[in-house]
C-alpha cells in the first residue's frame, strides 16, 4: 500500500517495501530524525564532506511520507518572507546575499539530483504568478517596481502580458503575470526516494518505521540521546528534521503549526489543450490570490493543483485523517476549472498532509554545540530547494564548524524565532486569517479593495 494517495506515490512502479526498522542499540556520530528532503540531504552532505562518518536516518513511515513526498513539486528560489521583510530585519546586504544564494540553489539542486542519478522529472522552466484582477495586477506590478529599486533587474523577475505572456503560458482572465526563471518542476516522490538510495549507498543508515518518542541533549558527561519505541541512539550530534510533524515531539508543540496543504491531478490531458494554454517547458504557476494556490503540468501532461484553506487544527494535532478535506477539495476542482474553462480531463488523484510554519515566517537552521542538539526546517511550503540549502549550512556547521560559508552565513542560520502562542489564541489567530485571506479574495474578485487584505497584514506582521 502507498504511504499516501497522491498523484507521485502513485506513479512509482516499485513496490514501497519499508526498510528495517530499529531494534538495538546503535552508537553514531550524527543521527537524524526524519527521512524527507531536510535529514536525507543533511546525511548526504555529511557525508560528501567526511566519508568515514556514522550516520543513522530514523523515520517513523517510510522515507519521503511527510510533505517531501505529497507537495506541489515546486523546487523554487522562494523565500516564505516578503523582500521587505527580510531587509528590515536583517539588512540589504544579507538580502541579496541570501538571493544570490537560493536562486542559484534551484540549479544547484538538479546538478545534485543529476550526480546521483535521481530522475526526479526536473525541468528548469520558471514560474508565472498571474494577475486575474486589477487588485492582483497592481501588486504584482508594484512587486517588481520594488524589486527594480532594489537592483533586482530582468530577467530575475519581470511583468509579462500579451505575446511575451502566452510564449509561456496562460489562464482564464489573466490579465498579465510576474515570471522569475528560479523555478524548476520535479516529481517529488522520484527525488526522496532516489535520494534515500543513494544516501544508503554513501554509507548512511536508514531506519524506517521506527517511531522516535524523545530527544535528550548531551552534557558534560553524557552524549545526546534519540529514544525511540523499540531502542535508544546515542550521538555526537542529533539533527530534528520532522517539519509538520514537529508537534508530536514533546516540548515542541509551539516550534512550528502544521498547516494543511491539500492537492489534486487530473488524468493526462490531450495535446490540443495544451496547444491552447501553453507550459511546453515545464513552467509552474499560481495566481496572486491571499489563499495561496500552486500548480504544475506534469511529465505525462497532468495537472497537479494545490492550495491552502484547510483549517488549522486546536492544539497542533497531525493526524492522518486531515489529509482530507472534502470541502477543500470541491474549492479546488472549481478554481482549476475557473483558471482552465476548456479542461475536461477528469481529476484521479487527491492528498494533502501538513507543512509547517513558524510563528516569524522564517525558516531556522541550528545548531548548539553544547548539547549536540541541530534542528532544520519551517520552510512554509517552500522547502525542496531550501531544505537542501539548509542541509548544506548544517553540513558545514557539523563537520568543519565553518561559519563563514556562503550558507552558513544565511540570515535564517543560527535564527531563534518567537514560540507560538499558548491555546486558545493561535487556534483563533491562524484561522482567522485564513477567513481574512478568503474575504479579501471574493472582494478582489469582484472588483472591490477590502480591508481584509489591510487587517490581514497586520495579523501576519
Amino acid at each position: 500500500m502507498a504511504p499516501s494517495p497522491s498523484l507521485w506515490w502513485a506513479s512509482q512502479t516499485e513496490p514501497v517495501t519499508p526498510r528495517p526498522s530499529l531494534t538495538h542499540h546503535v552508537d553514531v556520530d550524527v543521527a537524524i530524525v526524519g527521512g524527507g528532503f531536510t535529514g536525507l540531504w543533511t546525511a548526504r552532505e555529511l557525508l560528501r564532506r567526511d566519508p568515514t562518518l556514522q550516520i543513522c536516518v530514523l523515520e517513523k513511515e517510510v522515507c519521503g511520507f511527510g510533505a517531501s513526498g505529497r507537495n506541489g513539486g515546486w523546487a523554487s528560489g522562494l523565500f516564505p518572507m516578503s523582500h521587505e521583510a527580510v531587509i528590515a530585519r536583517y539588512g540589504e546586504d544579507r538580502f541579496h546575499h541570501q538571493r544570490h544564494v537560493l536562486q542559484s540553489a534551484v540549479g544547484e539542486l538538479g546538478a545534485a539530483l543529476a550526480a546521483d542519478d535521481i530522475d526526479a522529472h526536473f525541468v528548469h522552466g520558471g514560474t508565472l504568478t498571474f494577475a486575474r484582477n486589477t487588485a492582483q495586477r497592481a501588486r504584482l506590478q508594484g512587486e517588481v517596481s520594488r524589486a527594480r529599486e532594489l537592483g533586482i533587474e530582468p530577467p530575475d523577475l519581470e511583468w509579462l502580458e500579451g505575446d511575451a505572456l502566452k510564449a509561456h503560458g496562460t489562464l482564464n482572465g489573466a490579465l498579465g503575470a510576474n515570471f522569475s526563471p528560479h523555478c524548476a518542476r520535479i516529481e517529488p516522490v522520484r527525488a526522496v526516494r532516489g535520494l534515500s538510495d543513494a544516501v544508503e549507498a554513501l554509507g548512511a543508515t536508514i531506519y524506517e518505521q521506527t517511531t522516535v518518542t524523545r530527544i535528550v541533549g548531551g552534557t558534560s558527561r553524557r552524549r545526546p540521546e534519540v529514544v525511540t519505541v523499540g531502542a535508544t541512539v546515542h550521538a555526537t550530534f542529533v539533527v530534528r528534521a520532522t517539519e509538520g510533524f514537529t508537534p508530536t515531539l514533546p516540548a515542541q508543540r509551539r516550534t512550528v503549526v502544521p498547516l494543511y496543504s491539500l492537492m489534486i491531478a487530473t488524468e493526462p490531458i490531450a495535446r490540443d489543450f495544451w496547444d491552447d494554454v501553453g507550459f511546453d517547458h515545464a513552467e509552474t504557476f499560481a495566481d496572486d490570490r491571499h489563499l495561496v494556490i500552486y500548480g504544475q503540468r506534469t511529465a505525462d501532461d497532468r495537472i497537479a493543483f494545490g492550495g491552502r484553506g484547510a483549517p488549522y487544527h486546536f492544539g497542533s494535532v497531525v493526524e492522518q485523517r486531515f489529509d482530507t478535506n472534502e470541502a477543500v477539495f470541491r474549492k479546488l476542482d472549481e478554481t482549476l476549472h475557473e483558471l482552465f474553462p476548456s479542461l475536461e480531463a477528469a481529476v484521479t488523484h487527491r492528498w494533502g498532509g501538513p507543512l509547517a510554519m513558524p510563528r516569524d515566517h522564517s525558516p531556522f537552521v541550528r545548531v548548539d554545540f553544547a548539547s549536540g542538539l541541530a534542528a532544520a526546517g519551517g520552510y512554509t511550503g517552500d522547502g525542496v530547494v531550501l531544505s537542501h540549502v539548509s542541509a548544506t549550512a548544517l553540513a558545514d556547521l557539523l563537520v568543519s564548524r565553518d561559519t563563514d560559508t556562503a550558507f552558513t552565513r544565511l540570515p535564517f542560520v543560527h535564527h531563534e524565532g518567537r514560540r507560538w502562542e499558548f491555546e486558545p489564541f493561535r487556534w483563533l489567530g491562524i484561522n482567522a486569517g485564513l477567513g481574512l485571506a478568503g474575504w479579501a479574495d471574493r472582494a478582489e474578485e469582484h472588483g472591490r479593495t477590502s480591508r481584509a487584505s489591510a487587517l490581514l497584514r497586520r495579523l501576519v506582521d
